[in-house]
C-alpha cells in the first residue's frame, strides 16, 4: 500500500504536489474531457447543474435561464485553472480549492456515467468489467479530494 500524500502544506502556505507524470498525463487530459461534455450538454452532466424547483417547471425555467451561463463560466474557469497548473509544484490555497472543485466535478460526472453508489469498494474493483479504468479513475479522484481536503484542514 502506498502511504504517499499526493497534496500537503509545506511551511510557506502553500500545497505542494507529490504527483507522478502518469497522474499528471490523466490530469491534463480530463479538463478536456469535461470541456467537451459542457459545450455537448452532456446528460451526464446532470449532477453539476441539479434541478433547483422540481415543483415549479417556471422557477426552474427562469432560475436556468439566470443561471446556467454564470455557473458554466465558473467551471470553464476553472478548468482552465487546472490546465495551467497542473504541472506546478506547489499550488496557492486558492488553486487548490480549484482543483478540489474540478475534482469534485469530475467525480459527478464520472460517478454519473458509471452510477456509483456510496456502497461500493474501490478495493473490489473487478478488472474484467469494461469500465473497471473509469471505476479506478473515479476512485483515484476520490482519493486525491480528500488528500486536498485533509491538506486544507493542516491550515
Amino acid at each position: 500500500m502506498n502511504d504517499r500524500l499526493p497534496i500537503v502544506r509545506t511551511g510557506e502556505g502553500d500545497y505542494r504536489l507529490d504527483l507522478s507524470n502518469e497522474e499528471r498525463d490523466v490530469l491534463r487530459s480530463l479538463p478536456t474531457q469535461l470541456r467537451q461534455l459542457l459545450a455537448d450538454d452532456d446528460p451526464a452532466l446532470i449532477r453539476l447543474f441539479p434541478t433547483a424547483y422540481s415543483e415549479d417547471p417556471e422557477r426552474e425555467e427562469e432560475y436556468r435561464r439566470l443561471m446556467k451561463e454564470e455557473l458554466l463560466a465558473r467551471r470553464l474557469e476553472s478548468l482552465t485553472v487546472v490546465e495551467e497548473t497542473v504541472d506546478a509544484e506547489r499550488l496557492s490555497e486558492e488553486q487548490l480549492n480549484v482543483w478540489m472543485r474540478v475534482i469534485n466535478d469530475l467525480r459527478l460526472v464520472l460517478g454519473t456515467i458509471l452510477d456509483v453508489s456510496e456502497d461500493e469498494d474501490p478495493e473490489e474493483l473487478d478488472a474484467d468489467d469494461p469500465r473497471a479504468p473509469m471505476r479506478g479513475l473515479y476512485w483515484y479522484l476520490s482519493m486525491l479530494l480528500q488528500a486536498a481536503i485533509e491538506a486544507l484542514d493542516d491550515a
